[in-house]
């Protein structure tokens, strides 16, 4: 079931890769540890001045994929995510989204001030809104990548 396989690489995949592009269309893809809720929208805390930080203010629509390169070549699955990206500013969201990324790790959160002001880290979010699960099938003796969206909130 591809549903339950995305939801499985998921929960056991730490990081995510976002790609983002700036406002003239430069992409920039980052690497970044992260968080989800149950909803499967994605958090992270990165430098408000990091390139990808930067694209997101001048262009929300990003791009993710959680990819299980732990398997041998050719038996990699990978969950690719569109959505919408942006930084966090209400307290009790910041709050919210500290508590899923530091609770990944089981780590007691840091506090909400230490991602305002002079501090350089803010704290992001994904709002998904479509999903997908890759596969293989083969055409005319080719090995090819296939994509199968999937409805993770049903």
């Amino acid at each position: 079931n591809e549903k339950e396989i995305a939801k499985e690489i998921i929960s056991r995949i730490l990081y995510i890769t976002l790609a983002t592009a700036s406002k003239d269309g430069k992409p920039w893809n980052t690497p970044l540890y992260s968080a989800y809720d149950s909803d499967y929208n994605f958090y992270w805390l990165s430098d408000q001045n990091g390139q990808h930080s930067q694209n997101i203010k001048e262009n929300p629509e990003v791009a993710l994929v959680i990819y299980d390169s732990t398997v041998s070549e050719g038996q990699g699955r990978g969950v690719y995510i569109q959505g919408k990206a942006f930084e966090l500013t209400d307290m009790d969201e910041i709050e919210k989204a500290l508590g899923y990324i530091y609770g990944r790790k089981n780590k007691q959160p840091r506090q909400f001030i230490e991602f305002q002001g002079d501090y350089p880290r803010r704290v992001y979010k994904v709002v998904s809104e479509k999903f997908w699960v890759n596969g293989s099938e083969t055409t005319n003796g080719n090995f090819i990548d296939i994509k199968t969206e999937v409805d993770l909130r049903s």
